[in-house]
């Protein structure tokens, strides 16, 4: 193989690997689920209700629809958020169509800027996960262990009475998450490695 398409290979490796490593990519959230969500429900948590069904990720994207004449989007602290203090955010919104990025781990609060909507349920509290947690399998809660199943004992058989016991066979432990994810950085690591070593022995 000559040192060119060696370096195609290594290079394809590469970027394929990057890819399934760090391919996941950004969501937009339309907030509420709908077009313009942003003003008051019926239900004072409904906007909450929404958020705590969905999985946001360090760089997905919040989308605030709403009538900017009205109304408004104010990003605040966790203290302010709870009083519906409006009179010192950290960002100010009003043009109708606000997309706001998640750029790190942690809550996020949000109220309308309208006068009284944000008592009436017009506010937003948003957890954007850490890289550790949104890798979870299966998208549930880091919090929500799945539950060991019960363990099936075979019924007794009768045997004389100098017979040994039979043995209890149960079920085989099934690989982890965190198992299976180390096996495929392992599995990674040692394909770039390879790949690396032919490279620089064919360009020597």
């Amino acid at each position: 193989m000559s040192s060119k398409s060696l370096f195609l290979c290594f290079t394809t490796c590469l970027i394929l690997f990057s890819m399934n490593v760090f391919g996941a990519e950004a969501t937009e959230f339309l907030v509420g689920g709908n077009k313009n969500s942003w003003h008051i429900h019926t239900s004072p948590n409904e906007l909450n209700e929404w958020a705590e069904k969905e999985r946001f990720r360090i760089g997905d994207s919040l989308v605030f629809k709403y009538d900017s004449k009205i109304d408004s989007v104010l990003r605040v602290d966790e203290e302010d958020y709870k009083k519906c203090n409006k009179s010192n955010p950290s960002k100010s919104y009003n043009d109708g169509n606000t997309k706001i990025k998640l750029d790190e781990a942690g809550p996020f609060f949000f109220i309308s800027g309208a006068n009284g909507h944000c008592e009436k349920g017009e506010k937003l509290e948003v957890k954007v996960l850490s890289q550790k947690h949104a890798g979870s399998v299966g998208g549930s809660s880091p919090s929500q262990a799945p539950k060991p199943s019960p363990k099936v004992l075979p019924r007794p058989v009768l045997t004389p009475a100098n017979a040994p016991p039979s043995p209890v066979i149960t079920p085989a432990t099934a690989p982890t998450a965190s198992t299976a994810s180390s096996n495929a950085w392992v599995i990674g690591i040692s394909t770039m490695a390879i790949m690396a070593t032919l490279f620089v022995v064919a360009m020597v």
